[in-house]
């Protein structure tokens, strides 16, 4: 199921680009925070890539925020309609895509430890929408806190931390803290940051949207409806380095059944390569776990046990294998296989990483992963407000751990921007000419 990633900026630092104009957008506060925006702005609208490879090597940008820029061909950029929050660290504003009329809501944070570190979110609200359609009284107040406190006590995957989450939020909407936020996307940007404070769990996720999810396309319109998604898959790039090294690039995991072709293409392609370079460093979406066991079964010459999924609630035990056959010509067992990372490959790629350094079958090279391993599903709060829920732990099955919090660890730590030469030397060492 692909999702809309909230947005989220932490932490500032004088970035030397020339500013893009902003289109008759309102004036951004000349604070911390609005300078911060104002250079995410400036990447992200610029759709220029040296330009925003400059913004990641000046600033320390937090997975989210990072990975609102792969949905920079579907926004066509950003503008900036109101700023109905300005503090010197923090600042909220309403938006509005470029490519039509989707309004959307987010807030920028600049740590006071660390001004180079970015952190914030962003929510699409939904068309044409305005400052009084998300206002929001003290009684819905009441019912978002405590449905959302009961979710957490019933089915957060950790019960001991769901509880003290719960009752933080009661004990804070006792004492007043939530009356100051009278709009829903406010609202559920500050019940984030609470959890965080507790879970430091980067999947667990508030959302508020006024978007209707629309109804299942009749059959009749199955198939164009079909071919309308695979149109909108991500390109998995592959290409053929010195030494006939396969190499293959993709930053987000979309659900199989509509983008499975796309990785029987790339893995085809690159079947007769003499090694594989995977490229991780900016899959800063995850997605879909589902897209893991399809990829990985290109890697394996036999049915291998990849991962078990164990759920807090109802104590099912979900077990993850490659598949018995594949499309076309598989990779092999056999081959060497290096995987690039970054600080910010994240969830189903770190995943990918961590199966298969668990199995031997590929070396990590690059950097410590972000750390987001729990299975997650998303659960209506009220009819506007949902969450992203981590419900259940992953456990590989040679090791019977996972890599919540810590990451993957490379076998070859280097700097992401150093992965791609060293993994060409380490295949180069393993098969000489």
């Amino acid at each position: 199921m692909m999702r809309v990633t909230p947005l989220v900026v932490a932490g500032w630092t004088t970035l030397t680009l020339v500013s893009a104009p902003l289109h008759g957008q309102v004036s951004i506060p000349d604070t911390p925070a609005g300078r911060a925006l104002r250079a995410w702005l400036d990447a992200y609208n610029s759709g220029d890539s040296v330009r925003v490879a400059t913004f990641f090597r000046t600033h320390a940008v937090e997975d989210a925020l990072r990975g609102a820029f792969t949905f920079r061909r579907m926004t066509g950029g950003i503008d900036v309609l109101s700023v109905p929050v300005s503090e010197p660290r923090h600042v909220e504003f309403m938006t509005r895509f470029r490519s039509g009329p989707m309004v959307g809501y987010g807030a920028v944070d600049v740590s006071s430890g660390d001004s180079s570190r970015l952190s914030g979110y962003l929510f699409p609200l939904g068309l044409n929408v305005s400052a009084n359609d998300i206002r929001i009284d003290a009684p819905n107040r009441e019912r978002v806190v405590g449905r959302l406190t009961a979710l957490l006590d019933s089915f957060y995957v950790s019960p001991e931390v769901g509880r003290r989450m719960s009752d933080s939020l009661h004990a804070r909407l006792r004492r007043g803290v939530y009356d100051r936020y009278t709009n829903g996307a406010s609202l559920a940007i500050h019940l984030k940051a609470d959890l965080d404070e507790i879970a430091h769990d980067k999947h667990l996720q508030i959302l508020y949207t006024l978007l209707v999810r629309g109804p299942e396309p009749p059959p009749a319109t199955a198939a164009p409806h079909r071919r309308e998604s695979e149109a909108n898959c991500p390109v998995w790039t592959t290409e053929r380095l010195e030494g006939n090294v396969g190499y293959l690039r993709f930053d987000g995991f979309i659900d199989p059944a509509e983008c499975g072709t796309t990785i029987v293409r790339a893995m085809n392609a690159l079947a007769e390569a003499k090694a594989l370079i995977i490229d991780l460093r900016e899959n800063t979406g995850g997605g879909e776990a589902g897209s893991t066991p399809l990829l990985e079964s290109y890697l394996f010459d036999r049915r291998t046990h990849l991962s078990d999924v164990s759920f807090r609630k109802t104590g099912e035990i979900r077990e993850r294998w490659t598949l018995d056959s594949v499309t076309g010509a598989r990779f092999g067992g056999e081959k060497p296989v290096v995987l690039l990372t970054s600080a910010h490959t994240l969830s189903a790629a770190e995943e990918l990483a961590y199966d298969l350094q668990a199995l031997k079958r590929a070396t990590i090279v690059g950097e410590t992963t972000s750390g987001q391993a729990h299975a997650t599903f998303e659960a209506r709060i009220d009819n506007h407000f949902e969450i992203l829920l981590p419900t259940g732990k992953t456990l590989n099955p040679v090791t019977g751990a996972d890599w919540e919090g810590v990451g993957v660890i490379p076998d070859v730590k280097v700097s992401a921007t150093d992965a791609l030469a060293t993994a060409q030397r380490l295949l180069r060492e393993k098969m000489p000419h």
